[in-house]
């Protein structure tokens, strides 16, 4: 027979409500984290198989006497609907299913329909159901991931109304899919996790005793020094790396925790140490709340309500326990040896395949329920905490480490919205970034090759030239290829906010930390690898290209090109969600960029209409920047005396043909103009191509603001495109 708890209508858990206390090892000093963790719990295993010892509260000030902190998290009428493209085939009409509410000409169709329940701390609540029942669409309305105004009905904790900034300082959210960095360890995953969300105040040995205390409640101490992997790189197990993405949730112990098919895609034993570290959680003094597709009949024993689900609407609603009585009320009883449900899926599965559908057993579920309360005594069971005194008494236990309980506060007040200041999160953020980069060099290897190879090719191309007409050509065509060419490798930085995108979102969605944060973070770290580039750049093509003026500046230049550039990727991978498509985005762009730089077409050239692009051409400043830092001397020449024939129809006539031609032009100009007769300088050449805006540091300066400009566009396009919630 399946094993399965009674339902108890939120009795006092023993293993919570009577822990024994241990003495601290000296009474005359402050107690040590490992002392004060050892406070809490019984690490004793309940059954053979159980490698996860309690789930310990973290105390900060002392052991306080542990008792009941009862939470209620009630949702009622919960009603969600989405807008469908209306359908013009009649002949579906008759097949269309009145209970989904869809129609042959209906415009919304309703994923939700009227949910109602309660969840307790102490408890884990399973929401089940066939794919497509609704159950990640409750969970997420319950956790406040649906768009404003989008979900109908109430939802309430201790009887009060939640804010949605309080939800996500108390609350947690684990995502179906395993979001983490693949090339760091376990322990550093969870370490990184305890420095965005608990506070500095906590000290750093006093984050690490939390971090090991995690590791061993989650069973991954034989994991902690492994990475967590990926598909190129080999590391931890399914079960493993859905563990870890518990831990990195619940570093700070919520009070509220959702979790989305935490057992999706485990086995049997990996899903049952999953749940297990759940109920932990929850017998903690956390409300847990999980959808589960087909749990095992051990973890059915560890579930304390459940919800099924069928296409929106409610067919039960309560214990494991009255499951059997349900479906034999129902006329369905399950057999002794059935699991129950297997039998419950498998039960509305057929009655949604039937021409009436679920209506029977909802209608069935709603009188049934009705019956139920009214034959039991609702246990109050102390809820007369409001929402306040049940938060301060959870800090005051040691739940929600970042909290402040300050007396007479408002709930919103109690805990911060973020752990850390803009700082801290700032060198979090850019140490784990620096950690994940340096062991994966190949990606910077990459990068830096391309430049490399692509200034050796550069160099050897133009090698050594000279000052000639010819050699001027030459040197324009150098400058726009390469200038062009910085903007081209800063492509590669596309991917990797894309591959980072969902990590983002699940952090900032519960306030691990400030977008704004991110997006600082973000910058400071690629400074250092595009300044190397920059330098590899310039000195494989300043000199041996011969280039003039200030090598310095040159570097700079280059530099600010890496910068705008990189920032201008960084902002598209902020707004498109595909590398293919965004690297098509960038290519026709900065196609567009180089011709209207002024190296294709001169500014004065270019229709009026299509000005305004000169303008916002990343490569135009740059390109001319590089220009006056090669021809600003104003002694140098770079055209002489016959030299004017040269890149003409006469540049193949004989010299004395050009000596006589120059005499005959002389006199025709009143000027003498002889052999050694500067006819070109660089300030000419400069005005030749257009070169007459800015100066050489003004084209600097804007081309570096243009970067801080596309930084700015990458923070809004984080502040309202990427926001975890559903429309």
């Amino acid at each position: 027979m399946s094993r399965v708890v009674a339902d108890n209508s939120y009795l006092p858990s023993p293993s919570r409500d009577n822990i024994p206390l241990r003495e601290v090892a000296r009474a005359d000093s402050s107690p040590t984290l490992g002392h004060l963790l050892k406070c809490i719990g019984d690490l004793q295993k309940e059954v053979a198989s159980d490698e996860t010892p309690v789930h310990q509260a973290l105390a900060i000030s002392g052991c306080p006497e542990p008792r009941s902190i009862p939470f209620v998290l009630s949702f009622t009428n919960i009603t969600y609907s989405i807008k469908v493209r209306r359908k013009f085939a009649l002949r579906r009409r008759a097949a269309a299913d009145p209970e989904s509410g869809e129609r042959a000409f209906s415009s919304t169709k309703t994923i939700l329909n009227d949910i109602s329940g309660e969840a307790r701390d102490g408890e884990i609540m399973a929401v089940m159901g066939a794919s497509g029942s609704g159950k990640s669409t409750l969970i997420d309305a319950l956790a406040n991931r649906m768009a404003k105004g989008s979900v109908k009905g109430e939802i309430t904790l201790n009887g009060e109304q939640l804010e949605s900034r309080l939800l996500k300082v108390i609350s947690a959210y684990v995502m179906q899919d395993d979001l983490l960095f693949p090339m760091l360890t376990v322990e550093e995953t969870l370490m990184f996790a305890a420095e965005f969300r608990l506070p500095r105040t906590l000290s750093k040995s006093k984050k690490k005793l939390r971090v090991q205390a995690l590791i061993d409640q989650l069973g991954l101490r034989n994991a902690a020094n492994t990475v967590i992997g990926d598909e190129g790189h080999r590391g931890v197990s399914g079960g493993e790396r859905r563990r870890v993405s518990i831990g990195t949730d619940i570093i700070h112990d919520p009070i509220l925790l959702f979790l989305d098919e935490p057992t999706s895609g485990l086995d049997s034993t990996s899903a049952y140490m999953v749940v297990k570290v759940l109920q932990r959680i929850a017998q903690s003094g956390s409300i847990v709340i999980m959808s589960i597709h087909q749990p095992s009949y051990r973890i059915l024993g560890l579930l304390d309500k459940m919800i099924f689900l069928s296409r929106g609407q409610t067919v039960y609603s309560g214990s494991p326990s009255n499951l059997p009585v349900f479906f034999s009320d129902f006329k369905h009883p399950i057999p002794e040896n059935e699991n129950r449900t297997e039998f419950a899926l498998d039960i509305i599965r057929e009655l949604e395949g039937s021409p009436g559908g679920t209506k029977t057993l909802v209608e069935f579920n709603k009188s049934w329920q009705a019956l139920k309360r009214g034959n039991d005594a609702v246990q109050t069971n102390g809820l007369n905490l409001s929402l306040k005194e049940a938060i301060s008494a959870s800090i005051s236990k040691g739940k929600l480490v970042s909290g402040s309980a300050a007396a007479g506060a408002a709930p919103t007040s109690l805990v911060p919205t973020f752990a850390n200041p803009h700082w801290i999160e700032m060198a979090v953020l850019s140490k784990r970034s620096v950690t994940n980069s340096r062991r994966m060099p190949e990606l910077f290897g990459v990068r830096l090759g391309a430049v490399m190879v692509t200034g050796f090719i550069l160099a050897t191309m133009y090698w050594r030239l000279d000052n000639s007409p010819k050699g001027v050509q030459e040197r324009l065509g150098f400058f726009a290829f390469a200038m062009s060419t910085m903007f081209y490798t800063c492509a590669d930085a596309l991917p990797v906010f894309l591959q980072e995108r969902y990590i983002f979102m699940r952090e900032t969605a519960y306030n691990a930390y400030r977008r704004s944060s991110y997006v600082a973070s973000h910058a400071l770290v690629s400074l250092p690898s595009l300044l190397f580039l920059s330098l590899a750049f310039s000195a494989t093509t300043f000199w041996a290209v011969g280039l003039d003026g200030s090598f310095m500046f040159y570097l700079l230049i280059i530099f600010a090109s890496f910068w705008s550039g990189s920032s201008f990727v960084t902002f598209l991978s902020g707004v498109v969600p595909h590398v293919m498509l965004g690297y098509t985005i960038v290519v026709a762009i900065l196609a567009y960029f180089l011709l209207f730089s002024g190296f294709f077409i001169n500014r004065d050239r270019i229709p009026g209409y299509w000005i305004w692009f000169h303008y916002l051409s990343l490569v135009k400043y740059p390109y001319e920047a590089v220009l006056q830092n090669e021809f600003e001397d104003p002694v140098k020449c770079f055209v002489r005396g016959v030299q004017i024939f040269d890149n003409t129809p006469l540049a193949s006539v004989p010299g004395e043909l050009k000596g006589k031609l120059l005499d005959s032009l002389s006199s025709s100009l009143g000027i003498k103009i002889t052999s050694s007769t500067c006819v070109t300088t660089g300030a000419d050449i400069l005005q030749q191509q257009g070169v007459t805006d800015l100066t050489k540091m003004g084209c600097l300066w804007v081309t570096i603001a243009w970067g801080f400009f596309f930084r700015i566009l990458f923070y809004l396009s984080l502040l309202f495109g990427s926001k975890n919630k559903r429309t």
